[in-house]
């Protein structure tokens, strides 16, 4: 009763919540809720698949500039550029995956690294005159729809809160289904699961596609928000900070989440008039809270696979 009463409780917090936030709180709580569908993407990967991916910015950056070189270049409307977006990375997140899925632990998290330190260069160079180069692809506007402003920020808004809701709504019943018990048996022991007939390797490659939708669109909510994209925003840094967000909130866990995207990125905002020593203190906290939590701030009782939405340790 009181988990329902709290997610009540945030839902109308969030959905009254622009009527008395400000443009720049506004902008914030549209790319909470962006980072937040990233982070989840990055738990499918890391909380259930089990696997180290550090350059998970690949994705999300892909769906952003796929979708802005469709709309600025060759003035693709918002759903065909949007698809295209969500698509492209969940086939590169297969033909990448594919040859190197064997790879366990360190090995792939080098790999992925790598990876991304190789798409951040190709975003630099500007091929084909794409790109934009270091400074990105600027004046991302879609053209309206049936009176539809995508570039609004209160439609920004209200759109990322209900492709968040919908997605932990799916995610949690797909932990609880057939294929996400699967996901938690390779997530303890993708060996001891491989000997039960679970194979390992396809539902590894079905959940970095998974991912990459999600990221994809993620980079699609990004671009309209801001209204460019460029290469420094998803460059290994930015994956590094999706990784931590996982792990600081607690691998596997949908509330542990989202709490670790707050304290990743809102709370560094509320501290921004000490710029001077804001970062440091965060840091510290860090550092504080993974050695008194090192399972992250709500981590899950059974692994990833929780009973109810917000199940599991507190």
């Amino acid at each position: 009763m009181k988990r329902k009463l709290l997610i009540a409780v945030l839902l109308v917090f969030c959905t009254i919540y622009p009527i008395f936030a400000n443009s720049a709180w506004l902008t914030i709580g549209a790319t909470f809720f962006i980072f937040s569908l990233v982070a989840l993407s990055q738990d499918i990967v890391l909380g259930r698949a089990g696997v180290y991916d550090m350059g998970h910015a690949i994705y999300f950056g892909m769906g952003g500039y796929i979708f802005a070189i469709l709309v600025t270049k060759l003035g693709m409307n918002f759903f065909a550029a949007a698809f295209a977006a969500v698509f492209l990375p969940a086939l590169l997140a297969l033909a990448v995956v594919t040859p190197v899925i064997h790879l366990r632990g360190d090995y792939f998290l080098v790999v992925s690294i790598g990876l991304n330190f190789i798409f951040t260069q190709i975003l630099n160079n500007n091929p084909f005159r794409l790109t934009g180069g270091p400074n990105g692809i600027f004046g991302i506007f879609p053209a309206p729809f049936m009176g539809i402003n995508f570039s609004s920020s209160v439609f920004i808004y209200y759109f990322a809160f209900i492709v968040i809701t919908l997605t932990i709504a799916i995610m949690n019943n797909f932990d609880n289904s057939r294929y996400g018990r699967a996901f938690y048996f390779i997530y303890q022991d993708d060996l001891a699961a491989a000997s039960m007939g679970i194979n390992a390797s396809y539902l590894k490659q079905i959940g970095f596609m998974m991912s990459a939708v999600l990221a994809g669109f993620a980079g699609v909510l990004y671009a309209l928000e801001y209204s460019a994209v460029s290469p420094e925003t998803f460059s290994v840094d930015q994956s590094i900070t999706f990784f931590a967000i996982v792990i600081v909130g607690g691998q596997g866990s949908l509330p542990g989440v989202l709490l670790g995207t707050f304290a990743m990125f809102v709370l560094p905002e509320l501290f921004r008039g000490f710029a001077d020593v804001r970062y440091l203190i965060f840091g510290i906290a860090m550092v504080a809270m993974m050695v008194m939590r090192p399972r992250g701030l709500m981590p899950t009782k059974y692994g990833f696979y929780p009973k109810k939405l917000f199940g599991g340790d507190t």
